[in-house]
């Protein structure tokens, strides 16, 4: 199933979105948060490589390894190594991100796993780690039986997408949690700050909305291993 409009065209939308986005998040991170840091007596630094990472390199980066399926015109085992790894740097940068709430917290003496938003984050990066090793072992190496993927990649689509708009949720999800307790500490709730973080959301929605239209666009050529299949 296809829409009528052209893969390339929807995913142009998308990485305009996704640079938009990108742009947005080091913007607040740095200039009105006060920059990146692993390892800082300001734990504030720390948790910033929260958002960076968890947007840019689990939701921007996902959703082109989403789209590189879809656009790019190569042939089918070099799209299949394209996703792939593209996927493989997604999760390898959410779990850093992860990796370094945990830490802020831990640093700061602040309870881990206590709010929906952590709770659906570790779901979603549970689940794309399922995800990426099932489709690695069937459609990658050692690969399953012509059978067995035929029947599988309808499912891997839809549970792939599933998981992306789950995370697409949580990520405006956390940056409502982030914006709460910063307005609850005295941020001007209609500052530059406020209204930043509020778009940010709104483009990482955006930039999720027009990934999904991509894949159900049509693409340049069509495969048995394409998202048209369904």
């Amino acid at each position: 199933m296809a829409i009528g409009v052209k893969a390339w065209q929807s995913s142009f939308v998308a990485h305009a979105l996704g640079v938009a986005g990108a742009v947005m998040v080091l913007v607040w991170t740095i200039h009105f948060r006060g920059g990146l840091a692993w390892d800082s007596s300001n734990k504030n630094l720390i948790f910033n490589l929260h958002p960076v990472l968890m947007l840019i390199g689990f939701i921007i980066i996902g959703g082109q390894a989403i789209m590189s399926y879809k656009t790019l015109p190569l042939k089918k085992e070099v799209k299949k190594l394209v996703h792939l790894v593209l996927h493989a740097i997604a999760l390898i940068l959410g779990i850093i991100g992860i990796c370094a709430a945990f830490k802020n917290h831990n640093e700061s003496a602040i309870p881990n796993l206590y709010s929906l938003h952590s709770w659906i984050g570790i779901g979603v990066i549970a689940l794309y780690g399922i995800q990426w090793i099932y489709g690695f072992l069937v459609f990658f190496f050692p690969g399953g039986s012509p059978g067995l993927r035929s029947e599988s990649l309808p499912w891997h689509v839809l549970f792939g997408l599933f998981v992306f708009i789950l995370a697409v949720g949580n990520a405006s999800l956390g940056f409502l949690e982030k914006l709460t307790f910063l307005e609850n500490s005295g941020l001007d709730k209609y500052g530059a700050e406020a209204f930043l973080v509020n778009f940010t959301a709104i483009v990482t929605i955006l930039y999720g909305a027009f990934v999904i239209f991509t894949v159900f666009s049509q693409a340049p050529q069509e495969d048995e291993h394409s998202y048209s299949s369904i």
